[in-house]
């Protein structure tokens, strides 16, 4: 019997007001609701990794820093992942992408999604993310949540402060795409990843 995909949600914001906790509670509850998945948080708090110094990627020799080397022990332990995204400038956040060039091997044949917020549902952000996704050999999904707009703002915290149910209407559809999308992916990569080079 072969065991569940395991798939972490990766919280890509660090600050102290963040807003990720909320999308990051929904997309699990949503993820788990399947069945067909084992999801777990990977929160980069609980990641403090320097700006990556290293003298290469580690696709060419191995990482010094014990805690990227942490990171990437903790990155392979999964078969996917779902990326909380915000939009900072028109890109993903700077932990976010420092945590994405810590490693290489351990992202390599491995789908993702993402669920991106702020005025665009971080749709720009999202798209960045794709690109880098390609670059350390990871598949995207088509589809991602984006909580944008006036749904952003009814749910955040320092104007419209409604629970973030209250927008399920809106994005609950596209979350199961995005997410039956990825059991698809997980599949076909779990499959062909042992003969991968």
């Amino acid at each position: 019997m072969t065991s569940k995909p395991r798939i972490a949600v990766v919280i890509g914001s660090t600050r102290a007001a963040r807003f990720a906790d909320q999308p990051a509670q929904w997309i699990t509850k949503q993820a788990q609701a399947r069945g067909d998945m084992e999801v777990e948080v990977l929160d980069l708090r609980d990641h403090p990794l320097p700006f990556f110094d290293e003298i290469a990627s580690n696709r060419w020799m191995p990482s010094q820093n014990p805690e990227a080397v942490r990171w990437q022990q903790e990155l392979s332990r999964f078969d996917g992942f779902i990326f909380v995204v915000a939009e900072y400038n028109h890109s993903i956040t700077g932990v976010l992408k420092n945590a994405l060039d810590q490693a290489y091997n351990e992202w390599n044949y491995k789908p993702f999604t993402a669920i991106g917020y702020g005025g665009t549902g971080a749709a720009r952000a999202v798209e960045h993310l794709r690109l880098i996704g390609v670059e350390l050999q990871m598949v995207s999904t088509r589809s991602a949540v984006h909580v944008g707009g006036g749904d952003f703002m009814a749910v955040h915290p320092m104007f419209g402060k409604k629970p973030f149910e209250s927008i399920e209407g809106s994005i609950a559809q596209s979350a199961k795409q995005a997410l039956d999308e990825l059991a698809w992916w997980l599949k076909a990569t779990m499959a062909a990843r042992p003969t991968a080079a």
